[in-house]
């Protein structure tokens, strides 16, 4: 077995990757404060055609060294938009006909294994905090919560593993149905 060279990837341009059909998913970053994070989003967004990320509160925005070193240029081929109210950005995307979904862990949350998106449905995803999660007044504001099921001793789950994992499973639910 050996390992591909760059060359082999047939990787698209930006260009190209603006143009391509995304799959109907926009994300929400709710005052996530590592820039480190922020840029492994936008680094997984550019792998699964994520349609768009809204930048909010006092999440950092591009251009800026840190996301850059994790995002290694995705920044530049992914659609965002900073917004200073994630409240806003929910009643936005809501009025666009947008299912908004926080990720955290609430009362009655649906568990990431058992949401099965329809098949023209548009959705949207809150991802909080890393300390604190999605705002309270953000989730209530949402149509329902996401949580991904954890079975050791900690319950939580840096947020750019998060937004990997719920990208990936809206991903193969949607793209490979």
């Amino acid at each position: 077995m050996r390992k591909l060279k760059v060359e082999e990837l047939n990787r698209i341009s930006v260009e190209e990757f603006k143009a391509t059909e995304k799959m109907p998913l926009v994300l929400v970053l709710d005052n996530v404060r590592s820039q480190n994070n922020v840029g492994s989003v936008f680094r997984t967004s550019d792998a699964f055609l994520v349609q768009k990320i809204f930048l909010c509160g006092i999440t950092s925005t591009p251009p800026n060294a840190d996301i850059h070193k994790t995002a290694l240029g995705a920044e530049y081929s992914v659609d965002w938009e900073y917004v200073s109210s994630t409240a806003e950005v929910v009643r936005r995307l809501k009025e666009e006909g947008y299912f908004v979904f926080a990720v955290e862990q609430v009362e009655n949350s649906l568990k990431l294994p058992d949401f099965e998106p329809e098949s023209d449905g548009k959705y949207a995803v809150v991802f909080g905090n890393e300390v604190k999660g999605v705002q309270q007044e953000v989730v209530d504001l949402c149509d329902a919560s996401l949580e991904i099921p954890q079975y050791g001793t900690k319950h939580s789950l840096n947020v750019s593993i998060t937004a990997g994992i719920v990208i990936w499973d809206f991903f193969c639910k949607k793209r490979m149905a």
